[in-house]
């Protein structure tokens, strides 16, 4: 199949989800330009702030997109192409993007906050508490990888006597610097925007060239050569004042400069296949099972529910729904920017997805025996490759090469700060009782609610799990996130019956994720299981692995039921 062909046939289908489904969607919850929302009535400098549409696009599509709509296409392309691209068009438009629209606007219309507050309102506060303990608990393996990623993206490198390898520490330290560089040039323009009231598009225009500058500096100069403990607690800092520093000052300019990164790499992306146009190697359907151990050499078993935990980002994530309820319900300016934004940037990542499938198809050659497999590494190498085959740009593929590998690592750190603010928000939230904020608590919980205890709280969990064994248990983020995006839907049909609005929408994709998301556990606790049994591999890891898989399988059921309680109860009334 020719690249092209995926491509611009995948982006009209999304583009049609958007214009129509998404209009329709608007329509039957009623979305209301003239409603104030709560980045307005709230408003105190801090996280709840009004954005401009483009601003707040940029924060949340940068939150949302990290590495993941990259790595699962690519790991799940062993499957073939045909799976994965009807997978990421009906998935992206009737189940990720009515997942993430759904979340934002059941947020802004319960005050800006999470979707455990949402649950507590229609569903029950014990069904609260279990959600955020789950969501808490994701957010902080969530902040232990991503810090570990960074992290090891700007390391150096020693030899085996101690000694600093400089030549094969240059790239790393070079990303360092321009990491931040880029900081320093959000603060500058958060203070122009929100405090020096300078023009959007003038500030937009010198920061895009500010950015290029940062690199042109980093890319020749790059002191910082260090190890990777060292970096974690860096990391660690950063993410602490970055999680009670108003928004305005460096989580929406940042996200929003950094949106540039992304919204560049995916139009060089477009631009080298269709400039190359090749027809892909990667096969239409290799069958229903995995045994082939493409790529990576490790089996992801049967094409359900593989494909449909592997694509994640691609298609739907439940991490996304923490961000829309969690910081960007607080930064919105009007309910009709709601669509766009969330179901907008959904489908968005549903493009990015296909790219990455694109890049994955056209070193299939490489990839299947094992020669190629980070799938960052896949992404850069497919999409310069195919950039070097437009006559002007032969000799720029290492240069391509560099900057891809920027922008993934840049969306790593910008996931990261946000995940650790919205961890914060979770662990306050499960303190509180409906309707109330930090302000309103007493005794200890007045302590543990306080900004700074809880980000203090968060930052220690995730940095040492990070430092010690977070891809002990990661295997199992896959399935919890999929769990998530199946009650962060559970939850918001939930809501929507309470309100006695059209929640049909969300029913089909609410059972299918929980069976997905069952089965998959149920697959790993029997591998992990029978593995401890044995005694093979780290029998203690695998008794936790299984034991957390449990856990997990019990959430979905009990929230699951008490869930479809509430929707059968309303149902009934209506």
């Amino acid at each position: 199949m020719n690249a092209v062909v995926i491509l611009l046939v995948g982006i009209a289908i999304l583009a049609i989800g958007y214009l129509k489904y998404g209009k329709w969607l608007a329509e039957q919850w009623g979305v209301d330009p003239k409603r104030t929302t709560p980045a307005h009535e709230l408003e105190d400098g801090n996280d709840y702030v009004p954005a401009k549409a483009p601003v707040l696009m940029g924060h949340h599509f940068s939150s949302i997109a990290g590495a993941g709509p990259i790595n699962g296409p690519i790991q799940a392309a062993v499957f073939g192409w045909i799976p994965v691209m009807l997978w990421v068009l009906i998935g992206g438009i009737f189940f990720g993007a009515v997942h993430d629209f759904g979340a934002l606007f059941a947020s802004i219309r319960n005050n800006g906050q999470s979707i455990g507050e949402v649950i507590a309102t229609s569903i029950g506060s014990r069904a609260k508490k279990l959600f955020i303990i789950f969501s808490y608990l994701t957010l902080i393996l969530v902040v232990a990888a991503f810090a570990s990623i960074v992290a090891n993206t700007f390391k150096a490198t020693y030899d085996e006597a101690g000694a600093l390898d400089a030549a094969a520490s240059a790239a790393n330290a070079r990303t360092a610097m321009i990491s931040i560089l880029f900081i320093v040039i959000a603060i500058i323009f958060g203070i122009m925007v929100y405090r020096r009231n300078a023009s959007l598009l003038v500030s937009t225009i010198v920061g895009v060239a500010a950015i290029i500058l940062c690199m042109v500096i980093g890319y020749n100069w790059h002191p910082l050569y260090l190890n990777g403990n060292t970096w974690m607690i860096i990391v660690g800092i950063y993410i602490a004042v970055a999680s009670v520093t108003p928004v305005w000052i460096l989580l929406q300019p940042r996200d929003y400069l950094s949106s540039f990164l992304l919204y560049g790499m995916m139009i060089v992306s477009v631009f080298g296949i269709i400039g190359a146009h090749p027809t892909l190697e990667i096969p239409a359907f290799t069958g229903f099972i995995d045994s082939a151990e493409y790529g990576s050499g490790v089996s992801l078993g049967s094409l359900f529910p593989a494909l449909f935990v592997t694509i994640a980002c691609g298609a739907i994530s439940g991490f996304h729904s923490l961000v829309g309820s969690g910081t960007t319900a607080k930064q919105l300016d009007k309910e009709t920017d709601a669509r766009p934004i969330a179901y907008g940037g959904m489908l968005i990542e549903c493009g990015l997805a296909l790219i990455s499938l694109c890049a994955v198809g056209y070193i299939w050659k490489e990839y299947v025996p094992g020669g190629i497999t980070t799938p960052t590494a896949v992404f850069a190498t497919g999409i310069s490759r195919m950039c070097t085959e437009i006559p002007f740009l032969s000799g720029a593929g290492n240069v391509i090469y560099s900057m891809l590998i920027l922008a993934v690592s840049a969306f790593c750190l910008t996931s990261l700060d946000t995940a650790t603010r919205l961890a914060r928000y979770m662990f306050q939230e499960f303190w509180l009782e409906p309707g109330q904020t930090y302000k309103d608590a007493k005794g200890f919980k007045a302590v543990l609610t306080n900004p700074y205890v809880s980000t203090a709280i968060t930052v220690v969990l995730g940095i040492a799990l990070g430092m010690t064994g977070y891809a002990k248990i990661w295997a199992l983020f896959g399935a919890a996130n999929q769990l998530l995006a199946a009650l962060g839907l559970l939850a918001v049909a939930a809501w929507l019956g309470t309100m006695g609005k059209n929640n049909k929408m969300f029913l089909f994709p609410m059972a299918f994720m929980l069976v997905v998301t069952i089965v998959s556990l149920c697959q790993t606790i029997s591998t992990n299981f029978t593995a401890a049994v044995a005694g093979t591999g780290e029998t203690v890891w695998c008794w936790i692995r299984a034991g957390i898989g449990s856990l997990l399988v019990i959430l979905a059921v009990v929230l699951a039921v008490e869930g479809v309680k509430t929707i059968s109860r309303e149902a009934k009334k209506k």
